[in-house]
């Protein structure tokens, strides 16, 4: 029989510390309840009112059955809600990644996030997002766990950085979007993750330390740079939001009020559910009431055979310490992103098993005493999906130097391919599992955010295919350590070209020492000794790099002998055939780099946290907004390649920039209330009802919602929850509030940029033409991205560059009136190739912000290190003055902590 552990209507109050302004040890997140009740509207209202009418006639255990994960490996996929047999509607299914289909064969290994980033096209976000959700389905996938905007990128050495986007939070919210339009119009829902400041793998949860790290955060720097992507998450429907393992301000990411009820689901009106991380659930009531709506993977621990919620969350609801409305909430949440993406005509069984890979197996892996079936069904979901996969790979791929036209190449007399990362793993692309360890060439990261290769072209076998086309003599060597021998192979050759790499993950699997988080910004596998090595032996050395970021280029870059570099990234299973394209001009290089290369680790300004300061350690994001280019801009520190920088074979001018304004009507704080908490169906009070059945035979480990000896519906005395928690009443609106991603008003026009571009080479390519702001205050960053776009220009012709502003990219978050105020500073727009290479400017009138400006500049030159200051004082005021909502606040019975503790 299973057995749970109780959920009572303790919370006690616990950590009591007053507010502080700016990201500081200490600090403390404000208490914020009730959680919002969704209302649908901006796209929702079917779904919505499909889902009202689902939810309605469920029972009480049906419900809670939705909400609670079966446990870790209950089933089939990594997470698992529970089923309703009444209505025949299965539970959900919930997998990994966002760049595959995690545990499965027969599916495809696309590029990482970092490269998909570094194409900065919307249609390729939009096409690797939905051949991703088309994958899924095909496996019977409900939710694909992913796109990933945290962690954003604030620290270079970040473990999973590559599972995201960019540092930048434009880029990455605009890849955000497209990304979740795409996955949703496969009709799977997407789930943006990690929710929120997850932004490196040591300490992120209590593996290592009694307490997850807290990243302490200021409320500009949360609004300006963090939360933008998701903001556009939310504006673009996205269904689920998860949140991270880490504090935030000192209060667990899935139980804390202030980020789930008060900034996600209020300011941005997510209408979707929040599923927790696995295991980053810390309480039961407490989380309930701060705005989780799912827990994954059910149990408190993987296997641990108790969960907070199940049978807990049944007897809370029966003596009343969370009421219906919530339960109900919850359910109408999940099921309206289940109808808005058309599950209800898209889904197909489950075909593929987690655990196995063997065709019969354990339908629930942990209980071999019952229900052995076929639980791999082997069904191919690839498509043709290595077409798209290559295409992404060719345009991800950044040319940072290419010295006298070293490249492309045509027909050489004679290549040497150098470095065992140009190799393959002699044991197969998946010898490792998940991804964890760097043997061979490197087209993933490691972790949960992968997907099984159903092959992998290594560089070395499409090398060597082309030089056997152009009749090239070849030669390859793949030991890095035996630099005489790789000298020796390079020495003679036309071109010698140099494969290495630096790779990272999650924090569960350590490879060479590394705990996730990368312990420097050096190439692995003595990467920098080969290449310095092969350059002294051969004149033409190419250095081709696949990395999970930055890594220190300086020495190569200024090394004569070394006559192009290009960054490959993470390229999926075309490695090999998109880099060889590329190298022989197949294609023309048309990236630009979506991070800044620094020219020594203390350049970016921060760091991994790598000994723990406390319990918990405490992270401070003391820099503010400045991270990545903006900090670079700000501190004036010149890099070895800018943000935003990438060759291309032809060239391109810029001129005629033209800012039209738009007719945009004045900004509008929402006002109002919502209406009271909605109620769908009856509760059936009755303790008997809603306990095991007589004679119940449940599986090993499985979380069930049933009552036991274990759960009792009532306990005493009653005890006190955090005011207004259980509150039903309408509630009002925030002015920054009121439809999905924020006030509608922020994405108003106010102008649109124009400039012209013109191929000024030979060849036909493809320029992505970059629209940056300065917002002009002393403590903004120099520049900001707020706009791009790529077009693809034959040689002697011209195109329009065309980018809007709207009115949040020219505004700044107002902590005393707790919303988007645009500043009397001047506001100059900038149009150029880089981040420092800004050949086109024009300055806005200060007068017309809400209105428009006329007009054109040219010969903006290029930006250098200048800045608005050196003022590193940003951090402007905390999260209010109404003491804190702390991390341990007491305890839920026998339920450990519950959470939100703070006086209330």
């Amino acid at each position: 029989m299973l057995r749970t552990i109780a959920i009572s209507s303790v919370l006690l109050p616990g950590l009591v510390a007053a507010q502080v302004a700016g990201a500081q040890s200490g600090q403390t997140s404000p208490p914020s309840y009730p959680s919002p009740w969704m209302e649908g509207g901006n796209g929702w209202d079917d779904a919505y009112a499909k889902a009202q009418a689902f939810v309605s006639q469920l029972s009480l255990l049906e419900k809670v059955n939705l909400t609670t994960g079966v446990g870790w490996e209950g089933e089939q996929c990594v997470g698992n809600t529970g089923s309703i047999p009444r209505l025949n509607f299965r539970g959900f299914c919930m997998q990994d990644s966002p760049l595959g289909v995690r545990f499965a064969d027969l599916v495809s290994a696309f590029p990482a996030g970092i490269n998909t980033a570094a194409t900065w096209s919307r249609t390729l976000f939009n096409a690797r997002g939905n051949a991703m959700g088309s994958e899924h389905r095909g496996k019977g996938v409900d939710v694909q766990l992913g796109p990933v905007s945290g962690p954003l990128g604030r620290v270079p050495e970040g473990g999973r950085n590559w599972e995201g986007f960019s540092p930048d939070p434009v880029l990455t919210g605009i890849a955000m979007a497209e990304t979740i339009k795409g996955i949703q119009g496969a009709g799977v829902i997407a789930c943006a993750k990690h929710y929120i400041l997850n932004e490196q793998e040591h300490f992120r949860d209590k593996s290592s330390t009694s307490e997850a790290s807290s990243s302490n955060m200021d409320d500009t720097t949360m609004h300006e740079t963090y939360l933008w992507p998701f903001a556009d998450a939310v504006k673009a429907g996205v269904g689920s939001v998860m949140c991270s393992y880490n504090q935030i301000n000192n209060s667990y990411g899935c139980q804390n009020s202030y980020t789930l009820n008060h900034i996600l689901k209020n300011e941005l009106d997510f209408q979707g559910f929040v599923m927790s991380d696995w295991a980053a659930q810390h309480a039961g009531v407490a989380s309930a009431l701060a705005g989780l709506d799912m827990t994954m993977p059910g149990d408190q621990g993987f296997d641990s055979n108790t969960s907070y919620w199940g049978g807990n969350l049944t007897a809370s609801i029966l003596n009343g310490t969370i009421p219906q409305w919530r339960l109900d909430d919850m359910a109408v949440r999940i099921m309206s992103a289940y109808f808005k993406v058309g599950r209800d005509s898209a889904r197909i069984p489950v075909n593929f098993d987690s655990w196995t890979t063997n065709t019969t197996g354990y339908l629930h892996a942990l209980d071999p005493t019952r229900d052995v079936q076929v639980v791999n069904q082997h069904v191919n979901v690839q498509d043709d999906h290595a077409k798209l996969i290559r295409q992404i790979g060719q345009r991800s791929t950044v040319l940072l130097k290419n010295t006298n036209g070293a490249l492309p190449l045509h027909m050489p007399g004679s290549v040497a391919v150098i470095g065992e990362d140009a190799h393959s793993n002699p044991g197969g692309p998946n010898n490792c599992s998940d991804r964890g360890c760097d043997i061979g060439t490197l087209a993933m990261g490691w972790g949960s955010g992968t997907a099984n290769f159903p092959y992998l072209v290594a560089p070395v076998d499409a090398l060597r295919a082309q030089a056997a086309t152009d009749n090239s003599r070849f030669a390859n060597y793949s030991n890095n350590y035996d630099l005489k021998s790789a000298q020796m192979t390079a020495a003679n050759a036309s071109v010698a070209i140099v494969f290495v790499n630096s790779d990272s993950g999650e924090g569960y699997i350590t490879v060479d020492g590394n705990a996730g988080d990368r312990n420097n910004l050096t190439l692995w596998g003595n990467g920098d000794a080969l290449v310095a090595a092969v350059a002294s032996s051969n004149k033409n050395t190419i250095v081709v790099m696949h990395t999970v970021g930055p890594v220190i280029v300086e020495a190569m870059k200024n090394n004569p002998n070394v006559s192009a570099i290009l960054w490959a990234g993470l390229p999926g299973q075309e490695s090999g055939n998109a880099i060889t394209d590329i190298l022989y001009g197949k294609a023309n290089p048309a990236a630009k780099s979506v991070f800044t290369w620094g020219k020594d680790r203390a350049d970016w300004g921060v760091d991994v946290l790598y000994t723990a300061n406390g319990s918990p350690p405490q992270i401070d994001f003391t820099e503010g907004n400045f991270i990545d280019y903006r900090h670079f801009d700000q501190a004036g520190i010149a890099p070895s390649y800018e943000f935003g920088f990438g060759l291309s074979y032809t060239n391109f001018s810029y001129s005629n920039l033209q800012i039209q304004k738009q007719n945009a009507a004045a900004y509008v704080p929402t006002t109002g209330q919502t209406k009271a908490a909605p109620t769908f169906g009856t509760i059936d009070t009755s303790v008997a009802d809603n306990s095991y059945p007589p004679g119940f035979d449940g599986v090993n480990f499985y979380i069930y919602p049933y009552l036991d000896s274990t759960t009792p519906v009532n306990n005493g005395t009653k005890t006190p929850v955090p005011p207004n928690s259980q509150s039903s009443s309408p509630q009002p609106k925030l002015p920054a509030g009121g439809a999905p991603g924020g006030n509608s008003g922020l994405y108003d026009v106010l102008y649109t940029v124009t400039a012209k571009i013109t191929n000024t080479g030979k060849l036909d390519g493809i320029e992505v033409p970059q629209m940056y702001i300065s917002l002009g205050g002393p403590n903004d960053p120099t520049i900001v991205l707020r706009g791009f776009d790529d077009l693809s220009i034959k040689a002697g012709q011209s195109a329009t560059f065309k980018a809007d502003i709207q009115r949040r990219d020219i505004s700044n978050w107002d902590t005393v009136s707790q919303n988007w105020v645009i500043s009397s500073y001047p506001k100059t727009v900038y149009v150029g190739s880089s981040s420092r290479n800004l050949q086109l400017k024009a300055v806005l009138n200060g007068n017309n912000y809400n209105g428009g400006y006329g007009g054109n500049g040219n010969n903006g030159g290029n930006y250098g290190n200048g800045g608005y200051g050196n003022n590193n004082n940003n951090n402007n005021g905390g999260w209010g003055n109404n003491g804190g909502e702390g991390n341990d606040g007491g305890h839920d019975g026998n339920n450990g902590q519950s959470g939100d503790g703070g006086h209330w």
